[in-house]
């Protein structure tokens, strides 16, 4: 029986990933936490976690005799620029203080396998932007692509040193309703969608023709977890797994959105989140996650779109129903 522990549970990908792996798991095995001092998504566990605080990491591990853990906690691309140290601080020492963690485990006889994400972050501008391949060019000129570059790296020494079993994504922007924008260069591709059903033009940091590779969450979810289930020896990557999902750029995403909201406008004011998004992959080669452990994406941009509009609506309207009563 697997007991799982998802650090970074209140943000984007861990909201949705406790809920999916309780599914599959059963809720009583699944171990939510956060810096924050409750769930914000109703987890039936929920422990408050500093993954800076190695102590209090081990307490809990011990505790719930965890098997699995999910590092997710971590500062993202344009908030990080704006607090670099800090960004870098929290994005190393926490993944640095989950596989010291794991080793330790695995010595006393009691294995403890690793998740943490990667990004499309730790390519750079001469990074082959068309089809970017497993291996090629890496030159991150953020922090936090910096951090991720440096995280995989840490991730393949452990596997190869002390034989810790760590699996990574390198994740593309991932689009979701349930959370709020977290502040990544990828997330104008769900604040559109608020602005879009409020009835307001959308002022877009990134420029029109900006094609950056993303993914539905529900395709990151089923790619984390199936990453996460396949037999260890069919894995050939331990530093981290180009996943593709769709590419796509504010334009095209505009237009699909205006097929179903004719009266949605966007305008373009590209900020220092632009420089950024320019020196990442316009879409990936994921042919060795496809080959090791068979991921394909299965959402399209129309499918996309069509289920953001939906769900956010019905988010919207129970929120206005909520204030009338109030």
């Amino acid at each position: 029986m697997e007991r799982i522990l998802v650090i970074g549970a209140n943000g984007q990908i861990g909201s949705e990933l406790v809920e999916a792996l309780a599914n599959q798991h059963g809720a009583d095995n699944v171990v939510a936490a956060d810096i924050r001092p409750e769930s914000l998504y109703g987890a039936k566990i929920y422990e408050v976690i500093d993954v800076l605080n190695p102590e209090r990491l081990a307490q809990v591990v011990a505790q719930y005799d965890i098997t699995q853990v999910y590092q997710l906690a971590a500062m993202l691309s344009a908030t990080g620029e704006q607090a670099p140290l800090k960004a870098w601080t929290l994005n190393m020492d926490g993944l640095l203080n989950i596989l010291e963690l794991a080793r330790t485990r695995n010595e006393a006889g009691k294995p403890l396998k690793v998740f943490w994400p990667s990004s499309i972050a730790a390519f750079g501008p001469n990074t082959p932007a068309v089809n970017t391949p497993q291996y090629t060019v890496m030159d991150p000129s953020t922090i936090y692509g910096i951090s991720k570059l440096a995280g995989e790296r840490l991730c393949e020494y452990y596997f190869q040193k002390y034989g810790v079993d760590v699996r990574s994504i390198r994740y593309p922007g991932i689009i979701s309703y349930k959370s709020p924008p977290g502040g990544g260069t990828t997330d104008y591709a769900i604040a559109i969608f608020h602005s879009a059903l409020l009835g307001k033009t959308y002022e877009c940091f990134l420029e029109s023709e900006t094609t950056l590779p993303m993914i539905y969450m529900p395709d990151a979810i089923r790619a984390t977890i199936s990453l996460m289930d396949a037999p260890a020896a069919k894995l050939s990557i331990r530093s981290s797994y180009n996943v593709a999902g769709l590419s796509f750029n504010p334009r095209e995403l505009a237009f699909a959105i205006k097929q179903n909201l004719p009266a949605f406008d966007i305008h373009y004011a590209p900020d220092s989140r632009q420089a950024i998004a320019a020196s990442w992959p316009q879409s990936l080669d994921d042919s060795v996650a496809t080959a090791d452990w068979g991921w394909q994406a299965q959402v399209g941009l129309q499918q996309l779109v069509e289920d953001m509009l939906k769900n956010i609506r019905v988010d919207q309207k129970a929120l206005k129903e909520l204030g009338q009563a109030a």
